[in-house]
Order: structure tokens, then C-alpha cells, then sequence
């Protein structure tokens, strides 16, 4: 490898579990994922993750597109690849120059039937997939009347590419709110504000806890808990700092057995339960290297759970995230999006209407906040 260069995520995503439904297995069918690449590089290289999976996963054949034109990608010098039942594998370097600003889509093919289990919800103005019929991993335009798009990322949960060694990954690590909008907002901020040298990178699912999972095939879907997602989705190419938004689920879901005999009140941790659990990630990562940054947790005022002792529980962890000195800095989303007369409420202009998600202004607002010292 050239020892001037660098391998930096450009995309990524985390894996999660896929919600149980009779049809979660697909046969004879393309997925395709566009991206645009903030970085030079003069190859790339692509992780598919089974993490999540109880199955072995066959693709049968992977595509780069670049332009109009179609790359083979190759895992040990094959086109067929095979992902084990929770493990991931990274393909074979493709030599191929990208520039600034190119779009890159990578399609993939599963030709037998498939346990579609490893996935995640992800949505935002850069954020978008489709899938179709048949094997069309070198078809420039999929047929409307034999495909459909996706917000569900199957498999694919990264994408590097040699570049300079100055260009450096910022991993945001977090929920359903993380999964949504405001990464891609980030994105397009580092653009118009000329930060060239850092790439954005997603690792959320949306229902996740720090501390709890659900073992039930109902809630399954809702990810699994901190210990087994922070050290699998983290570690990222090129990456030198991690901004974390996670807790408000730990918060909100437990409801009691008479409400919901799978959200037991003894899901509800102590607030140093909740701190030692966000300690966790600090410490873990700065194990890796990282710089560490934590977000607060956004108001939840009108949420359908919404109760006092959940909200001192909210105001007790954004105290500690916002005195630690564990930390390298604190983005304060509560802050930026509360309403000032009613402060455990979002202001209106930034609720997208369930008190708990923000609006598309309020996840523009949550990029606009992040500190320069974290896109430099």
C-alpha cells in the first residue's frame, strides 16, 4: 500500500436486526446503493456485514459504478462472496480513480434465496437505496415497473478509499434520531463550508439502548444493546473521533408488565447505571484513539411515555454530559432545540410532530451546532 496514503470511510452505516415477518428471505434480487464521495482516491474497497445474521449470506456478484461505467469486485479473486452467519468481509482493493464529488453506486446480487436479517433504517437527503428484480448489477437505470426504493441497508456497512493522508473520518454514533436526517445535513455543511478533509460517517439504529436489548421476537428489531454494537460498529477507516447520541430509549421505552409484558418498569436504569454506560463507550473509545464528543439528549416533552421521572432522569445524564471531564467536548442538542419558556418541549419549528424526532429544521439545526474542532 502506498505509505502516503490512507484506507477512510467515505459511507457507512451500522447493522442491525431486521424486524421478524414471514417474508424475510429474497431471492433473484439487485440492491443498489448511491454515494458521493467526498475525497480523491485512487481505490476502494467495501465491508458486507452478517453481524446480525443466523444464516450465511451468498452475493453472487458486486458492482462499482463511477460515471457510466461498471467495475467486477472480487473477495480473494472471486465474484461469488460469502458472508457467515454473524461475521463480515472486506473485498478486494479495486484499483479505480474517484474525484471529488463523484458518485459511486454499488449494487450487489443475490441469486438464491437469502436470509435478509442484517439491516438498517437510514433516511436523510443523501441517504437513499433501491432494490430490483433479477440480476441488474451493470443496468444504469433500474425499470420502475420491476424495482422500488429503500431506506433498509441490507449487508452494506462500509466503503473506503485510498486517499491523502490529511482526509479523516467523523463516526456518529447513536439511535432512531442519528438514523435519520441530520448525519447527511453534516454532510452537506462540510461542503458548503469547504471542511474537504473529513467524511461523515453513520453508525445508528433506530430503537437501540445503551443497556438493554429485547429478546422477543416482537421487539427484536429494535437493536441490540451498547455491549455488542459500540466495539463491532465504531472502529472505522481513517476515523479519529467519535460523536455519540444515545439514552433517550433507555428513558422512554420500559412502561410496565400490566402495559407491555415485554417493557418491564425494571428495564428503567438508575442514572448510574446510565452514566456508567455512556462511560463504557467514552473509555472504549478512547481505547481506539478517538476523540470523544457527546451530544445531549433532546427534549421529550409530549412524548407519549413522557412523565417526570423520566424527564429528571433526562436533565440528571445532560448534567453529567455536560460537567464530565472525560470528555473532549459536548454538543448541546438540548440546548439548541428546546423551547427557552417551556424547556423540556422542542420548539415548535423543530418538532417533526411525535415530541421526540426532530423536524427537518431541527436536524438541520443539529449540524449547523457541531463544533468546527470536530470537521477540521
Amino acid at each position: 500500500m502506498n505509505q502516503e496514503k490512507h484506507w477512510v470511510s467515505i459511507w457507512g452505516n451500522a447493522v442491525s436486526v431486521a424486524e421478524n415477518r414471514p417474508e424475510q428471505y429474497a431471492k433473484d434480487l439487485t440492491i443498489r446503493y448511491p454515494m458521493k464521495s467526498p475525497f480523491q482516491g485512487e481505490s476502494i474497497r467495501i465491508t458486507f456485514d452478517n453481524y446480525c445474521g443466523t444464516e450465511e449470506v451468498e452475493i453472487n456478484q458486486v458492482t462499482v459504478r463511477v460515471g457510466d461505467e461498471f467495475y467486477p469486485v472480487f473477495l480473494s479473486g472471486n465474484r461469488t462472496m460469502r458472508i457467515p452467519a454473524k461475521g463480515t468481509i472486506v473485498t478486494d482493493p479495486l484499483e479505480l480513480r474517484i474525484e471529488v464529488g463523484d458518485w459511486i453506486e454499488i449494487s450487489f446480487y443475490l441469486k438464491e434465496f437469502t436470509q435478509m436479517r442484517s439491516v438498517v433504517f437510514a433516511s436523510g437527503p443523501l441517504t437513499y437505496g433501491s432494490y430490483a428484480k433479477g440480476n441488474q448489477t451493470t443496468t444504469k437505470e433500474f425499470d420502475i415497473q420491476t424495482s422500488r426504493p429503500t431506506h433498509l441497508f441490507y449487508f452494506l456497512s462500509n466503503v473506503s478509499v485510498l486517499t491523502e493522508k490529511e482526509n479523516r473520518a467523523l463516526v456518529c454514533y447513536g439511535d432512531s434520531i442519528t438514523a435519520q436526517d441530520w448525519p447527511d445535513y453534516l454532510k452537506l455543511r462540510c461542503t458548503r463550508e469547504g471542511f474537504t478533509k473529513t467524511s461523515v460517517i453513520r453508525r445508528a439504529t433506530s430503537g437501540s439502548r445503551i443497556l438493554r436489548e429485547y429478546q422477543c421476537f416482537t421487539y427484536e428489531s429494535y437493536g441490540l444493546k451498547g455491549s455488542k454494537r459500540f466495539s463491532h460498529e465504531v472502529p472505522t477507516d481513517g476515523a479519529d473521533a467519535v460523536l455519540i447520541q444515545q439514552g433517550i430509549n433507555d428513558i422512554i421505552h420500559p412502561v410496565g408488565e400490566e402495559v407491555n409484558i415485554y417493557r418491564p418498569m425494571s428495564d428503567l436504569p438508575t442514572i448510574e447505571e446510565l452514566i456508567d454506560g455512556l462511560k463504557s463507550y467514552i473509555y472504549e473509545a478512547k481505547e481506539m484513539g478517538y476523540r470523544v464528543y457527546v451530544g445531549t439528549l433532546l427534549p421529550m416533552g409530549g412524548w407519549r411515555t413522557d412523565a417526570p421521572f423520566r424527564q429528571e432522569l433526562r436533565h440528571a445524564f445532560n448534567e453529567f454530559i455536560r460537567t464530565t471531564k472525560l470528555l473532549d467536548g459536548v454538543v448541546d442538542f438540548d440546548q439548541a432545540l428546546r423551547d427557552p419558556k417551556n424547556p423540556d418541549w422542542f420548539l415548535p419549528q423543530y418538532d417533526s410532530g411525535d415530541h421526540l424526532h426532530p423536524s427537518k429544521e431541527g436536524y438541520e439545526r443539529m449540524a449547523e451546532i457541531i463544533p468546527i474542532e470536530l470537521l477540521r
